[in-house]
């Protein structure tokens, strides 16, 4: 049965309720122009209900979807209607064609949907999207911007969050002097899913953000994770109090590790009086020192012997070594009440006065951060899946070149590692 060419290309257009009025190549043949009108010839006013008639036909050109590998610009004929009731408040009005465009954007509704995908699920850049669709970096941006909005406010999904966890990330340096502005991350740490970003990293923007969930949220969560940070510290201490904290184990040898480093750098400048250069003693087992004792070989062993008897003087590297061993060794107690007594003892060592200015120091941190440290003996829960999201947040930021507008920067980074249900991006509409 012989089909309509009409039909047929609007078929091959692909858009509802539509007449394809005219379809042309440009003057090279590398691109199409599509001229199309809405089926829809009747409307009626929105206030007074009455049958309105027509005015005049604006044109809309629009950037579309590539066809055959030609960009298209699309050319929507569109109505607009004036309503013959004087007594109405209305005196014209122009028809929505949601399944063409949506307002103030330049994109087709199908093109602006393509856009929002490829940027926020494929981690594409705009600049990429823009080329192929043949518009302006600020087309894609702000169709993007529209439709991850909603769609990440469609996807919202906050029930069960049993554990939370708080760590900052770089946004973006500012000013004359490149001030470092920071972000906070919020991520539901069993899921791995990131919930929000927030910025600044001093725990007022995260204290706020606690603050306008609802109670049954807040309820849920049982467990808090943190690296050794007094403001997220405050943050559930303010908002969260029955959560328990959670110090995550990396961080805490992390900060041993750089308690050691200070030592060996100040013993460096006290013995020598200069830093650490290739040939002296504790520059050159300086990455010895920071690895593991039972990952080392015997070889490395006798190596690092040697060079602290020689740079090492009074001990005090040793000390701060042996230190960081112990805080090492505190995760290898399973049972909470042994690690409790570990870390009792191990604090009060560290303490004495003939140890390193550093050592005492770590031990001071240890003291006050017990609960949080202990906690891990029974959660054996870490801060791994909110670093991850932090891994995945800084890539989104080298695929832009960095962000200067906060926004920006949130939606894309939630589209990309919070998890939004992307089968509701073909049945939303952005405000």
């Amino acid at each position: 049965m012989a089909v309509d060419p009409k039909v047929m290309v609007e078929i091959l257009i692909g858009l509802e309720n539509v007449n394809v009025i005219e379809v042309k190549e440009d003057e090279n043949g590398t691109n199409l122009k599509v001229t199309v009108e809405t089926k829809n010839t009747k409307a009626i006013c929105v206030k007074c209900k009455t049958k309105a008639k027509l005015k005049d036909r604006p044109v809309v050109k629009l950037y579309d979807l590539t066809s055959f590998g030609r960009k298209v610009e699309l050319t929507w004929i569109k109505r607009r209607f004036y309503c013959p009731n004087d007594n109405c408040e209305v005196k014209s009005f122009t028809e929505d064609a949601p399944n063409i465009v949506n307002p103030r954007s330049s994109l087709s509704d199908r093109a602006a949907r393509f856009a929002t995908y490829q940027v926020g699920k494929n981690g594409r850049t705009i600049t990429e999207i823009a080329r192929e669709l043949g518009c302006s970096w600020h087309a894609v941006n702000n169709a993007v911007m529209a439709y991850g909005e909603v769609l990440l406010e469609a996807s919202k999904n906050e029930d069960c969050v049993k554990s939370i966890g708080l760590d900052e990330a770089l946004f973006v340096k500012r000013g004359k002097y490149r001030k470092q502005n920071y972000s906070t991350q919020i991520v539901d740490v069993g899921k791995g899913t990131l919930l929000d970003i927030v910025p600044g990293r001093s725990g007022d923007e995260a204290k706020k953000w606690f603050e306008s969930k609802p109670d049954d949220f807040k309820s849920n969560i049982e467990y808090g994770t943190l690296d050794l940070s007094s403001p997220y510290r405050s943050v559930y201490n303010q908002e969260l109090p029955h959560v328990i904290q959670v110090a995550d184990p990396f961080h805490v040898i992390k900060l041993a590790n750089s308690k050691l480093d200070e030592c060996r750098r100040r013993v460096q400048n006290e013995t020598i009086g200069h830093r650490g250069r290739k040939n002296d003693p504790l520059y050159r087992c300086r990455k010895l020192l920071l690895m593991a004792n039972e990952s080392i070989e015997e070889k490395g062993h006798t190596k690092r012997l040697g060079l602290l008897k020689a740079g090492d003087p009074n001990g005090e590297v040793e000390t701060a070594r042996k230190a960081k061993e112990a805080v090492r060794e505190l995760y290898s107690h399973a049972d909470k009440e042994t690690a409790s007594r570990w870390l009792d003892e191990l604090a009060n060592d560290m303490q004495y006065e003939t140890n390193p200015i550093e050592v005492k120091s770590l031990g001071r941190t240890l003291v006050r951060w017990k609960s949080q440290i202990i906690a891990w003996h029974e959660s054996h829960i870490t801060n791994a899946a909110t670093e991850g999201i932090n891994n995945l947040v800084k890539r989104i930021k080298r695929i832009a070149f960095g962000f200067t507008n906060f926004e920006n920067y949130r939606i894309r980074s939630l589209l990309y590692s919070g998890k939004p249900n992307w089968q509701l991006l073909s049945v939303i509409q952005p405000r």
